[in-house]
């Protein structure tokens, strides 16, 4: 069970870790049952999370994976 600071700092790492990954469209916060936890936004399936490197957890905080579509810009 990770509380909101917690995921805050591992939301971080994982940013920092990610960064410039392919695929990787957005790494945010998501409430769990206990906790908190990290979500992944990948642009394709868990094939790309794999290739991406995007670990279970990060310091005991779960992470999420989930598809999202094309990411583009509104303007």
């Amino acid at each position: 069970m990770a509380d909101l600071e917690e995921a805050r700092r591992a939301k971080d790492e994982l940013k920092a870790a990610l960064a410039g990954r392919a695929g990787v469209t957005a790494i945010g916060i998501t409430p769990e049952a206990d906790g908190y936890g990290l979500l992944v936004r990948v642009q394709d399936d868990a094939v790309r999370a794999r290739s991406a490197d995007v670990p279970s957890s990060v310091h005991g905080v779960h992470v999420h994976v989930r598809r999202s579509g094309p990411v583009t810009a509104q303007g």
